[in-house]
């Protein structure tokens, strides 16, 4: 660089700033942190201490559109609290998976990223909600969901974009993947085939820094919280279908 001109940058900051001071201006960019100027989160629970947790909310919206395909035989990961919730009379079957023994709600005791002991062609509807990001091999345990699914079956997926490490589950069998929409597209489209796949991405700034600090549902608006910016993501959400067998 030239040394003139690099002599000339500290003068010209000076300068902006003397102006700013005679104009009665602060500095670009100043703004009120309030409680929020803090390195600790509000909540390291995401803010379920608080409230109902910011990503609830949208993990529900995805399941409550979809709510016609829950039906038949479906199965959750464990507990069966979104087929109730969301299926209800036309749900003929519920099953619960959990990958270790000792859940009580535990209908199959299997892993999905390997295939153990899951039923293949089984299910109408599988709700995999928050549960991907925490399973390491994750093209294995969609390609698992797919064999899961009866032809024309669904699953209805949601899992994290930007958001918190979930130390007990991290813990416990792990915590190892963040998503875009882009990357939902491509795991889910090999699979299933592009045409059978739908991804919805949810969240902006302001959501994704409240759900960081652990503040609970109830401290945004609901326009706050409808506000897309797929550049903020903090839920991506995924419809996708096993194709129908043709008849030959």
């Amino acid at each position: 660089m030239n040394p003139a001109l690099a002599g000339l940058r500290p003068r010209a900051s000076r300068l902006m700033r003397r102006l700013a001071r005679t104009l009665g201006l602060g500095p670009t960019g100043t703004i009120d942190w309030g409680d929020l100027r803090r390195v600790e989160p509000v909540s390291r629970a995401f803010g379920a201490e608080r409230g109902i947790p910011i990503d609830r909310y949208y993990i529900e919206q995805h399941l409550r559109l979809h709510r016609a395909d829950i039906k038949g035989r479906v199965l959750e990961i464990g507990n069966a609290h979104y087929t109730s919730a969301f299926g209800g009379a036309r749900v003929l079957k519920s099953d619960v998976l959990h990958v270790e023994p000792g859940n009580p709600e535990a209908t199959i005791v299997g892993d999905l990223a390997t295939g153990a002991n899951i039923p293949r062609d089984a299910f109408d509807c599988l709700i995999l909600t928050q549960t991907l990001s925490h399973i390491y091999d994750v093209r294995g345990a969609i390609g698992h969901a797919h064999a899961a699914l009866r032809p024309g079956g669904v699953v209805l997926a949601t899992f994290g974009g930007v958001t918190q490490i979930s130390r007990a589950d991290a813990d416990r069998w792990g915590d190892f993947w963040r998503f875009t929409d882009a990357a939902a597209r491509r795991l889910f489209g090999d699979i299933f085939g592009p045409g059978n796949v739908g991804v919805t991405s949810h969240g902006n700034v302001l959501a994704v820094c409240a759900f960081l600090h652990g503040l609970a549902l109830h401290e945004l608006t609901q326009a706050e919280l409808d506000h897309p910016d797929q550049d903020y993501p903090l839920v991506i959400a995924v419809r996708a279908v096993r194709a129908a067998r043709h008849e030959t």
